[in-house]
C-alpha cells in the first residue's frame, strides 16, 4: 500500500499548509483528502507536490507492503 505519511511531516516542515496548498497553488481540497485516506494518487499531482515543497518523492509517499494489496 502506498502510505502518505512522509507527506504530512514534509508539509509540516515546510513554509506551506493544506490551505496554501489549496488557494494559493490550487491543489484541490479532494487531492488533500485522498492524502488523508492514503488514497491513489495521478503522477502528475504528485510531481506537483513535489516541486511546491520542494523536496522528492520519497518524502512524500513510501511503499508499505501489506497482506491487504491486490493479488498481481
Amino acid at each position: 500500500m502506498i502510505d502518505y505519511k512522509p507527506f504530512w511531516k514534509t508539509l509540516n516542515a515546510s513554509s506551506e499548509s493544506t490551505y496554501t496548498l489549496i488557494n494559493k497553488h490550487h491543489i484541490s481540497s479532494s487531492t488533500i483528502d485522498k492524502l488523508r485516506k492514503n488514497k491513489p494518487l495521478n503522477t502528475t499531482t504528485i510531481n506537483d507536490l513535489c516541486r511546491i515543497l520542494n523536496c522528492r518523492i520519497e518524502e512524500i509517499a513510501q511503499y508499505i507492503p501489506s497482506d491487504s494489496d491486490q493479488k498481481l
